[in-house]
């Protein structure tokens, strides 16, 4: 796991290094083992390295292969680098270092822009071809790994977040007025291509990126999610079998294929605890897992304790666990935010952060259950959308997902900020693709390929990147998700949802971790504001940056401030926390 960087100049200049240099700056924390560039004419690649798999030198990057003539810089990890290493030596290539990182360099020699097609795991990399001036860059079909860029007419900078590329200079940092109505309409979620930044895009998921010296673009996607029925049909109990199987395998993978330990970060949920017992199926041993909990209020318990002890003491993990009292979340909270690559509303980022923290000191790579609920049916709105019998495909959607219908968006942002119902006009749009078989199939689909990307999962990444953790994510394995998506969802959303999952645990798992209600990573301050919690955002939204950006309307900033416990979201996310957040990750970065 690392962080990436470049400049590829389309005007005859050569790369500037003293660029690199400030971008491989803003990536340090994701990549604490070691730093290089490398420069060949017009173009500069920077990296930052977090050794995972094969420590030796020889995989540090930027990895230069002399013989091909190709150099990469790459941030992720590939579970079948072995086999593709065994067939690629089987064609005649012959190998340096024992990582995933030259398996990439050579799959590309040998297969070109398909080579992405054959990888199994998280990326994100650029390769230089020297001989032919072209440069290719990759994401991962789930978009596990960021890929940030920025393009004009004389040049083309990519990185791992947008700090990197803000700190480039030269960035239009003006709002995005696609990316803010996506931002408080899909709960925080931008998806790609558009950032809040109008200077930043994002390369999409499942997509890859050829540039020449001139400046032309190939965009191509490579993969696509179909959650059509398989042909020969499945008997539930089948279902069952082979989701179990196919787990199983994801989760031995991201064990294996590491040259450090691998912990699990434990909630106390079905998911995390599930991938502690399959663990524990699969023979492992000595099981490292970690838990945080945060003070409760009177509507909410901050820590599922209760829930992770269980499960540890039923493995006999090695268990840690971490009470952070509210007075250190307020004080880390700036922290946090500077730890975002965008602005998160998800109240438990900052949980993350400050678990990451507290894990990085004892282990290097976790594996997280990111992704079981978007994947298997877990959230309470699935079958309030599936009970839904009138209106559009996207009004079935908004109704249960939506933080703000575009009325409240008109009353919430000024009129030189306010555009088109932007987020509608997706929604439609990806429900409206083919290969999903049902309305629902066609929700699932949607949020595990394009939503989560830019919550939880992006939220996972750069909260643990932050401190130099790697985090691996087995419910989002591709092979699991595809096998999944083709899962009838009334199955997946049986007993309120994840019924596979529960039907895999019994046994494995304590009861009452299994039946227990839906939880969440639970912040309470961020969601019930109160006290110092209240001043702070009061600060934000009442200062002099905020009043003259002119961003919110100030009606209705004081609505929310007179009454900030009782304005929710359809999510139950604080409409408050929102609009602070924002501007808060505003003045830091941007300001």
């Amino acid at each position: 796991m690392c962080g990436i960087c470049g400049e590829l100049r389309f005007d005859g200049q050569p790369a500037d290094l003293a660029t690199i240099q400030r971008m491989s700056a803003c990536l340090e924390r994701r990549g604490p083992d070691h730093g290089g560039s490398f420069s060949d004419g017009p173009l500069g690649f920077g990296h930052r390295r977090l050794a995972v798999i094969d420590l030796s030198e020889h995989s540090d990057q930027p990895l230069v292969d002399q013989a091909l003539s190709l150099v990469l810089v790459f941030n992720g990890a590939i579970y079948n680098y072995r086999e593709l290493r065994r067939e690629l030596q089987g064609k005649g290539y012959h190998f340096f270092s024992e990582g995933d990182s030259e398996v990439i360099l050579k799959a590309w020699h040998a297969w070109g822009k398909t080579c992405v097609e054959r990888l199994q795991g998280m990326f994100a990399f650029a390769i230089w071809d020297e001989a032919k001036q072209q440069l290719f860059l990759a994401r991962d079909r789930f978009g596990i790994k960021p890929l940030y860029y920025a393009a004009d007419a004389t040049r083309f900078r990519f990185a791992s977040n947008m700090q990197a590329l803000l700190a480039a200079g030269e960035i239009d940092t003006r709002i995005n007025p696609v990316g803010l109505h996506h931002q408080f309409t899909l709960h925080g979620v931008v998806p790609a291509p558009h950032t809040i930044l109008s200077g930043i895009k994002k390369l999409p998921p499942a997509h890859s990126l050829l540039i020449d010296a001139s400046g032309k673009q190939l965009q191509r996607r490579y993969w696509m999610l179909s959650a059509i029925r398989p042909e020969i049909p499945r008997t539930n109990d089948e279902w069952l079998e082979v989701t179990h199987e196919s787990l199983r395998t994801a989760v031995r993978r991201r064990n294996e294929i590491a040259d450090v330990p691998v912990g699990v970060l434990l909630s106390g949920g079905l998911d995390s605890s599930l991938l502690v017992a399959l663990l524990a199926e699969s023979g492992a041993a000595d099981i490292n897992t970690f838990s945080v909990g945060f003070e409760d209020t009177p509507q909410e318990a901050g820590s599922e304790f209760e829930y992770s002890d269980m499960v540890a003491k039923h493995y006999a993990t090695h268990h840690h666990r971490y009470r952070v009292p509210n007075a250190e979340v307020l004080q880390r909270l700036p922290e946090a935010v500077d730890a975002m690559a965008e602005p998160m509303f998800g109240q438990d980022a900052v949980a993350f952060y400050l678990l990451a923290e507290q894990v990085s000191k004892k282990i290097k790579v976790v594996q997280s259950g990111q992704g079981a609920d978007e994947v298997f049916g877990g959230y309470f709105w699935y079958p309030r959308m599936l009970a839904e019998t009138s209106g559009s495909p996207v009004e079935r959607f908004a109704r249960h997902y939506f933080d703000r219908d575009h009325a409240e968006f008109q009353q919430m942002i000024s009129t030189e900020h306010c555009g088109e119902d932007y987020s509608t006009q997706l929604i439609s749009r990806l429900l409206a693709e083919p290969g999903a078989e049902t309305f629902m199939d066609g929700v699932l689909r949607m949020d595990v390929s394009t939503l989560i990307v830019d919550d939880p999962v992006k939220r996972v990444d750069n909260m643990t990147m932050a401190w130099g953790l790697e985090a691996r994510v087995p419910f989002l394995d591709h092979e699991l998700v595809e096998l999944a998506a083709q899962c009838p969802p009334e199955l997946r959303l049986r007993e309120g949802g994840k019924y596979p999952l529960k039907a895999m645990a019994r046994g494995l798992l304590p009861d009452a971790v299994i039946d227990r209600p839906k939880g969440y990573f639970p912040m309470p301050a961020l969601k019930y504001v109160r006290g110092e919690f209240l001043n702070f955002m009061r600060d934000i939204l009442d200062s002099q940056a905020c009043r003259e950006r002119g961003l919110y309307q100030r009606a209705y900033v004081e609505m929310l401030l007179d009454a900030p416990e009782q304005h929710h979201t359809r999510l139950q996310g604080s409409k408050l926390w929102h609009l602070a957040l924002l501007e808060f990750w505003l003045q830091r970065n941007v300001d």
